[in-house]
């Protein structure tokens, strides 16, 4: 019995989406970016400094999601998580911090400690986009 190529073949989790990678740890923003593309994604960035990653905001393209590192180059990352948050695009932080960082206004934003398990973050960023209340 023969089997079709595309009937048993996994669809990628993050096929077709474009995810916004802020991040300034350039091995972590590369293993990021591949982890990504290699699941299917078009990955915006990564960028490593605030003014990049607005002016990935306002180039019109479209984002399906972002991970964003909550410390960049000593900036906090909230004017960029702002943004995101008025257009609903979910998103999730990284971060060496504790929790108490984070700004209250995104208590609800989900938080991933460093070092991070990229598969992990991959499959949680594709739920978050499945459906952004998780």
């Amino acid at each position: 019995m023969a089997i079709s190529p595309t009937s048993s073949r996994p669809r990628m989790p993050l096929s077709g989406r474009r995810i916004f990678v802020v991040e300034d740890e350039y091995f972590l923003a590369d293993d990021i970016g591949r982890t990504f593309r290699a699941l299917g994604a078009d990955v915006a960035g990564p960028v490593g400094d605030i003014e990049d990653a607005l002016r990935i905001l306002h180039d019109g393209s479209i984002l399906d999601a972002a991970v964003l590192d909550v410390n960049i180059r000593s900036e906090m990352i909230f004017p960029v998580a702002r943004e995101l948050k008025a257009r609903n695009v979910p998103f999730m932080f990284t971060t060496g911090y504790d929790r108490i960082t984070i700004s209250p206004e995104f208590q609800d934003v989900p938080l991933l400690e460093k070092p991070i398990d990229l598969s992990a973050m991959a499959q949680r960023l594709a739920a978050l986009i499945a459906d952004p209340q998780s």
